[in-house]
């Protein structure tokens, strides 16, 4: 079989993206929940026999799963026929294609004249598979069992008719059978336009070019990739980023890569990653590259290359290591329910070793918090619980060299849409009484990182609980770069403005009553550059737009505003003053005060032999072993940000409590 002339291969390329482009509308179209419908958690795509995505949609549905492998569950069911559709939701039997359990992935063979010629896919989030709580997602779940119902890879459909059985056990084990129900029906809805559009184009062009295609297109977009990846000049970068805690206890869980590049190959060597912990947090990948390692890979590749196909071939130059039974390759059954906040940091744990690589290519931390606020009402007429997302909140991107962050947009996972306030107030028992930008949230910097968004609802429930899964970047500010500085930290207030007002923090699932409120502040993105160079007439109109206030203008950019007007004289002298008070050498990298302080106490080589000796242990207690150690090593520790640095204040005392809780642990 050759391979096809640039101009059919142009031709064919553009046609399988716009068919599975139709896919995705088509279940947009036919989706029963809001999350489907105005959110858009959902994707389609093409594999090729080996399971791999060789075509992929560029304008709708998640964009970050093309690296997913089907290839484990379509193996497992071994007599595949016209008509047949496979089902799994289970992270572990389907080997991670599915990541949690409300992932519902559905694969239908499409055959040409007898002969298997491709599948079809499509994904969509369920509103809730059962499990501990509404909507089957908490952080505090500490095993699998805890999460919902799981179906290993089988068959949904045989010969084009339900699996009746299937769909019993489906409706039996879940809150939401009813939406879970027309959501897989809007997924056949497309995975059917696919196999039209397929059978189409064999029609049109011959089963010999389709065949042909499905690798050309994945050579091609390797060839690209390898292209854009030699930008990287050879070489070993090293990073480390934190998430704030597990939530069932106050440490932080740390993530660590060394990247290798040579010759436009890549190996991400996430070696030195904490271990799996008893809650939510793990990623099942399966110890293989995988879609949530390489997510920021995709946004370097396209803005770099935009003519890249998106399809499997662009990872082929990458590699990686990721040692079992760590967070990021746990051991079953590890519960993986919020799969998603760890893998917003490992995006920017990526951007910031390839920030080693490119600093003028790449920006800041972003806000690195992707939360959808969901409610969970029980209706007094049917019983009934209704669980909705409110929406999916998200911070702003971090500053690049050139261009501020974008505001209220994260660059990471964070491409679901909002959904209109109109439907949502239709729809779920809430009034939303704010829903825009956060002020002074975005980094300061030459360019400013981007800032968060604020929401502020009522509930009009008579009771409801509210999940706000993914909330991150309380405790670890986006880091600035080059002199910038970080964005602002996550805050959630219940009762805002009212003598009741608390800040909650983190939540796991908060009861709450009709006129309560909730008011959600996301992370701004991390700045890059020195403020005190930002031009006056862009903080002027920073000011004017609503984004900085007076007095952050004065304080961090060191620009004096009078009467809407920037008093020039005033400026000057203040930037001057500012100048003195800095240190000589801008930080090149600015995580904020708590995590200077847990970097001084805590240090590389402590956390690389901690981290050594809990590998010695099995995976399901390395968790519990590492919790002890932090807590005979900080037993001061606490959330609240005063103490978190308290207790962190004499480095010399930690680390002579860290080395007899060692010794503890190795004995």
């Amino acid at each position: 079989m050759t391979s096809l002339d640039s101009v059919l291969l142009e031709i064919l390329g553009n046609k399988l993206r716009a068919a599975t482009e139709e896919m995705g509308h088509a279940l947009q179209r036919t989706g029963r929940t809001l999350y489907v419908k105005e959110t858009a958690d959902f994707g389609t795509a093409l594999a090729d026999l080996d399971g791999h995505f060789f075509a992929y949609p560029r304008a709708i549905g998640v964009s970050g799963f093309i690296d997913l492998d089907c290839g484990p569950t379509l193996r497992a069911i071994s007599d595949l026929e016209p008509g047949d559709v496979i089902i799994t939701n289970h992270p572990y039997a389907s080997e991670g294609l599915a990541t949690h359990a409300p992932d519902a992935h559905l694969l239908k063979p499409y055959f040409h004249e007898g002969e298997l010629v491709c599948f079809g896919w499509s994904f969509v989030h369920l509103s809730d598979v059962g499990g501990r709580v509404p909507s089957s997602i908490s952080p505090t779940n500490h095993e699998l069992y805890q999460e919902g119902l799981f179906i290993p890879p089988m068959k949904l459909m045989r010969d084009g008719e339900w699996n009746e059985d299937v769909l019993s056990f489906i409706r039996a084990n879940c809150r939401t059978p009813n939406e879970n129900i027309g959501d897989l029906k809007a997924m056949i809805a497309a995975l059917n336009v696919g196999e039209r559009r397929v059978s189409a184009i064999i029609e049109r062009h011959g089963i010999e070019a389709f065949c042909t295609v499905r690798s050309d297109l994945q050579e091609y977009a390797e060839i690209k990739s390898r292209d854009v990846l030699r930008r990287i000049g050879d070489g070993t970068y090293h990073f480390v980023d934190y998430m704030d805690d597990d939530l069932v206890s106050e440490y932080p869980i740390r993530l660590e890569v060394t990247m290798t590049a040579r010759d436009g190959e890549i190996h991400l060597d996430f070696t030195g990653t904490d271990p799996q912990v008893e809650a939510a947090f793990n990623i099942p990948t399966n110890g293989k590259r995988h879609a949530w390692l390489t997510v920021r890979m995709i946004a370097l590749i396209m803005t770099l290359d935009p003519t890249t196909p998106m399809n499997a071939g662009m990872f082929r130059p990458i590699s990686v290591t990721v040692p079992k039974g760590t967070v990021l390759n746990p051991v079953a059954p590890a519960a993986v329910g919020v799969r998603h906040a760890t893998a917003v940091r490992v995006n920017d744990l990526l951007n910031g070793v390839l920030g080693k690589a490119l600093p003028d290519v790449m920006p800041a931390a972003s806000g690195g918090a992707m939360v959808p606020v969901v409610l969970a009402a029980d209706d007094p007429a049917s019983g009934a619980t209704h669980v909705a997302v409110v929406e999916p909140m998200v911070g702003g991107s971090g500053a690049r060299k050139g261009a501020d962050g974008v505001d209220g947009r994260d660059s990471s996972i964070s491409n679901l849409a909002n959904n209109p306030i109109e439907t949502v107030e239709s729809q779920i028992a809430v009034s939303i009484l704010e829903y825009g930008i956060r002020p002074d949230s975005g980094g300061a910097g030459k360019w400013r990182g981007g800032v968060g968004v604020r929401l502020k609802f009522r509930i009009e429930a008579e009771t409801g609980r509210i999940l706000g899964r993914g909330m991150e970047r309380f405790r670890f500010r986006p880091w600035g770069v080059f002199g910038g500085e970080p964005g602002a930290p996550m805050r959630v207030i219940l009762n805002e403005g009212t003598p009741d007002a608390v800040d909650t923090g983190r939540i796991d699932m908060l009861s709450v009553k009709r006129g309560d409120t909730l008011t959600v502040l996301m992370p701004g993105g991390g700045g890059y550059g020195d403020p005190l160079e930002r031009p006056e007439e862009l903080v002027l109109a920073d000011v004017a737009s609503g984004f900085l206030s007076e007095e952050t203008a004065r304080g961090s950019y060191g620009v004096v505003i009078s009467e809407g007007r920037v008093d020039s004289a005033a400026t000057h002298d203040t930037r001057d003053a500012m100048h003195l008070d800095r240190p000589s050498t801008a930080r090149n990298f600015d995580p904020g005060s708590n995590r200077d302080a847990w970097d001084a106490a805590i240090s590389n080589d402590m956390v690389a032999r901690l981290n050594e000796a809990l590998m010695d242990h099995g995976a399901s207690s390395r968790s519990r072993r590492r919790r002890v150690f932090y807590a005979e090593t900080l037993p001061d520790l606490s959330g609240s940000e005063g103490t978190f640095t308290s207790a962190l204040s004499d480095p010399d005392a930690i680390k002579a409590r860290a080395r007899k809780a060692l010794e503890a642990l190795s004995h």
